[in-house]
């Protein structure tokens, strides 16, 4: 199932971006394992089985699938064919189901209050400008109460340079995570280095921030 445009233009620059993550995700392995995000899974108490998920530019579905053996029903998105196409192999291998679909982030169809839980994983792809147009959107579609569970890079991630982006703007400080969601309930800002084992595309030490906020 594909998301469609909604007649808006994707910036020059992702549409560049999806020809890299193409090529990236057309090895045969998993590029960033199949075992979901650690600091994802460590949230697994504040799961409610039977609510609804969304996957947020969810790769090759190691976090979507995870979510849906802990008994959520979740919807998935990625820009990548390629990635959501072994997100789907991945689905059946582990006998779960997923509302998979490939879109961009800006095509997606934000609908309001329709989510439970939003999980965010390192989704440091967009500017500045373009990250503050999509938090509005991710707490448009969470219903009240609903969870948002984000995990990334923070500025020192550069000097380790184990994974993300290498455009500092594109990195997470505390400041700016609390200016974002200063309409919502932060239940955990966490900033941290630790050991990441993801496949090769995160491998090694990292300089990490974990969130987890409510929607009022």
């Amino acid at each position: 199932m594909t998301q469609q445009e909604n007649g808006r233009t994707e910036p020059h620059h992702l549409k560049q971006a999806l020809v890299r993550w193409e090529a990236r995700f057309s090895v045969g392995e998993y590029l960033f394992g199949e075992r979901p995000n650690a600091y994802l899974a460590s949230k697994a108490a504040l799961l409610t089985r039977g609510s609804r998920a969304l996957s947020l530019a969810d790769g090759e579905g190691r976090n979507s699938v995870w979510l849906a053996e802990q008994g959520l029903r979740v919807d998935a998105f990625d820009f990548s064919p390629t990635a959501v196409a072994k997100a789907e192999r991945l689905a059946l291998s582990r006998g779960v189901r997923v509302g998979f679909n490939v879109s961009e982030v800006f095509a997606w169809n934000w609908e309001p209050a329709a989510y439970d839980l939003l999980a965010a994983i390192f989704i440091q792809f967009l500017r500045p400008a373009e990250r503050e147009r999509l938090f509005p959107l991710i707490k448009q579609t969470l219903k009240p109460g609903g969870l948002l569970i984000l995990q990334g890079y923070r500025p020192e991630q550069l000097k380790f340079g184990t994974g993300g982006p290498p455009e500092a703007d594109h990195l997470y400080t505390e400041p700016m995570i609390r200016q974002a969601l200063e309409d919502m309930d932060l239940i955990e800002l966490r900033s941290y280095e630790e050991q990441v084992d993801e496949g090769k595309g995160h491998a090694g030490m990292s300089a990490l921030m974990g969130v987890v906020a409510r929607k009022r």
